[in-house]
């Protein structure tokens, strides 16, 4: 049961309601996990704003649903996990692309260094990644490349933390949980 209750939107401010719109125009609705985070403006406003953010860099779109692909299943967050199969897929990445990301792996060698060293941030929770980041480097990514992954693992961890805190109830298609991977 969800422990965290969505806003209802009938009821919410304007300022809500102005954020679950953009929501509704980035994300094509508005998903549960936004209409729960909308509980504090500030913390929706923050998660948007970061997302928005980090659209505007450089790191490819699809490579960035790879992240969070990686950092969702590290995390076992199966709403972040069915969600970002879902936004991956509208992006093109193939079926098997994303149990690969999931995996932190890729047939790209730059990809898959990327992917690994998402994923180690959170099981080693950032410590000790001297040598992914000279891994990182070998393939071909630049310091601010390496800084927006950072960035993308850490805006993942915010919304994997909440949805197993919030029991976010799954408002995509449901995808298993791999414990193998986690």
């Amino acid at each position: 049961m969800q422990t965290i209750q969505p806003i209802d939107t009938e009821q919410a401010s304007a300022e809500v309601k102005r954020l679950l719109e953009t929501a509704r125009a980035e994300y094509g609705r508005i998903p549960n996990m936004m209409r729960a985070m909308a509980q504090s403006t500030a913390a929706l406003d923050a998660y948007l704003r970061f997302g928005g953010a980090l659209s505007g860099g450089t790191l490819d779109p699809k490579f960035r649903e790879q992240i969070a692909l990686a950092v969702s299943q590290a995390n076992g967050c199966e709403y972040a996990l069915a969600a970002h199969t879902a936004f991956a897929g509208r992006l093109g990445v193939t079926g098997e692309e994303i149990l690969a990301s999931r995996q932190a792996w890729s047939n790209n060698k730059k990809t898959a260094a990327g992917l690994r060293f998402a994923r180690d941030m959170v099981v080693k929770s950032g410590d000790g990644l001297g040598k992914d980041l000279r891994s990182l480097r070998q393939a071909g990514y630049s310091d601010g490349e390496i800084v927006e992954i950072i960035a993308s693992v850490a805006l993942n961890i915010y919304a994997n933390y909440f949805n197993l805190v919030a029991k976010t109830d799954i408002d995509f298609p449901k995808v298993a949980l791999d414990l193998k991977a986690a």
